[in-house]
C-alpha cells in the first residue's frame, strides 16, 4: 500500500486539520470558538444567490468552456479595468475550480524539477506544498513582526539565484494580514526588473478586505507587467467559499498553457457558479464594502484585546481577517500537567484548555506565533480572547 513519492512529499493542512479537531470536540458537545478557519462568517449577497437559481432554471447545466464562460471572463476583465486600472482581454482570464487551483494551475503550467520558487514568510500553508507538488523547491524569505511581516528588495535580491523561476506574493497577507503599499511593491518591481527569468505570482484574494484605502496590485508596474499572473476569486470579498471560483489574469501564454492543463485536469468550473459569480463582479458592491467594515471593526476589537495578553506581541493587521501575534514567550512554560514546547502545543492546549481553535505558526513558516481569524462575530472575539487569556495565565 505505497502511495506515490509526490504524496509522500506533502504535508497535510494544518489549517484542516486544526478545523477538523474543534469539529470533533464540538461533536462531544463541548463549545468550541473556531478561530482556525479563513473563511467570512457572512452569507452569500441574496443578488448572488438569486442570479444563480436563475442559471439552474435557465439550465446552466452543461460543460463550460475550459477557462469559463466568455460573460464572466468579461465581466472579470471589466473589474479589473475598474476596479485597478490594468487591461486585459478575455483571452487573458482563465477561472478555475477556486483561487487555490487557480495558484495551483499556474505553478504546475510554470515550475519545472528543481526550479526554485521564492515565498515570503509567512505564507499560506499551501504555496511550499504546491511548489513541491511541481517537483519545484521552495525558498523562503523570513520576514518577522519587527518589520511587518514584510520583505525588502534587499532580502528578495538576496534569495534570487540563475534557478529562480517564480516569486508567490501575498497581498493582503493570509497569515499575516499584511498589505504591501504602492512604494514597497515598487521597490520589489525595481528587484525584479533586473532578472527577467522571475515570474511572479500576485494572489489578491483578499483584495477587498482592505483596512488601507486603494488595493495596490504589483502587476500595475509595466517593466515587469508581463511576468505577472494576478490570482483572484470571489471567495472572500463576496462570502462565496463554497461556490469555488477563482481566475488568473496574466500573459496570454500563460493562460493558454493553464486551460491545456485544466483541460485534461477538471475542465471548467461548475457552470452554475459561474453565473453567481458573473452576477459579483456586475452587480451591486455594497455588500463587500459591509462586509469590510465589519471585518475593520472586528480587526480593531480584536487587536485591542490580543494586546492586552501579557506574553503576546502584536501587529496592527491592514487587511485579511487574521491575527498573528508572536507568542514564543510561552514555550517552556507548564501548567503542571503538560510543557509547551512550541506554537503548535500552544494551539493545542488553548484548543483543549480554552476551547478555542487557533492554528499554530510552523504551518505558515512562523514558528513563534499563532494564526487566529476574525471571520466570526464581536461576541465570539470577545469570549475567545477571554477564554485565551484565562488559559494562557494558567501557564508558568
Amino acid at each position: 500500500m505505497q502511495t506515490s513519492e509526490r504524496l509522500r512529499r506533502l504535508s497535510p493542512s494544518e489549517t484542516l486539520a486544526m478545523s477538523q479537531k474543534s469539529s470533533e470536540l464540538k461533536a462531544q458537545g463541548i463549545d468550541v470558538i473556531n478561530l482556525s478557519v479563513g473563511e467570512p462568517d457572512f452569507n452569500t449577497p441574496a443578488h448572488i444567490k438569486e442570479a444563480a437559481k436563475k442559471a439552474i432554471d435557465e439550465n446552466y447545466s452543461k460543460y463550460s468552456p475550459v477557462p469559463g464562460y466568455p460573460a464572466l471572463r468579461n465581466a472579470i476583465v471589466a473589474k479589473l479595468k475598474n476596479e485597478n486600472g490594468l487591461e486585459y482581454t478575455a483571452a487573458q482570464i482563465s477561472c478555475a475550480n477556486g483561487a487555490k487551483q487557480s495558484v495551483c494551475n499556474t505553478i504546475m503550467a510554470l515550475v519545472n524539477p528543481g526550479d526554485e520558487v521564492i515565498i515570503p514568510a509567512p505564507y499560506w500553508v499551501s504555496y511550499p506544498e504546491m511548489a513541491k507538488l511541481a517537483d519545484g523547491v521552495p525558498v523562503t524569505i523570513p520576514a518577522g513582526i519587527e518589520q511587518d511581516f514584510k520583505i525588502t528588495p534587499a532580502q528578495l535580491e538576496a534569495a534570487i539565484t540563475p534557478k529562480t523561476k517564480l516569486l508567490i506574493l501575498c497581498s493582503p497577507s493570509n497569515p499575516t494580514g499584511s498589505v504591501y503599499s504602492r512604494e514597497e511593491l515598487a521597490g520589489l518591481a525595481a528587484v525584479l526588473a533586473k532578472y527577467p527569468q522571475v515570474y511572479v505570482i500576485a494572489d489578491e484574494i483578499y483584495e477587498h478586505i482592505n483596512y488601507m484605502g486603494k488595493h495596490e496590485s504589483i502587476a500595475q508596474f509595466p517593466e515587469i507587467r508581463d511576468r505577472v499572473v494576478i490570482v483572484n476569486g470571489v471567495s472572500k470579498a463576496y462570502a462565496m467559499t463554497g461556490w469555488r471560483i477563482g481566475f488568473i489574469a496574466g500573459p496570454e501564454w500563460i493562460v493558454k498553457a493553464v486551460n491545456k492543463l485544466q483541460g485534461q485536469y477538471t475542465s471548467g468550473p461548475c457552470s452554475v457558479s459561474q453565473k453567481a459569480a458573473e452576477a459579483a463582479y456586475t452587480g451591486t458592491q455594497v455588500p463587500v464594502e459591509e462586509m469590510r467594515q465589519a471585518f475593520q471593526r472586528r480587526r480593531d476589537l480584536i487587536v485591542g484585546l490580543a494586546k492586552e495578553i501579557p506574553g503576546f506581541e502584536v501587529n496592527i493587521p491592514q487587511g485579511a481577517f487574521y491575527l498573528f501575534p508572536k507568542c514564543s514567550s510561552y514555550f517552556g512554560k507548564t501548567d503542571g500537567k503538560r510543557t509547551i514546547g512550541n506554537a503548535a502545543d500552544l494551539a493545542m492546549y488553548l484548543l483543549e484548555v480554552g476551547h478555542v481553535a487557533c492554528v499554530g505558526g510552523a504551518a505558515f513558516g512562523a514558528p513563534e506565533c499563532i494564526r487566529m481569524s476574525y471571520a466570526t462575530s464581536d461576541e465570539n472575539i470577545v469570549e475567545a480572547m477571554r477564554r485565551i487569556r484565562e488559559a494562557l495565565a494558567k501557564l508558568h
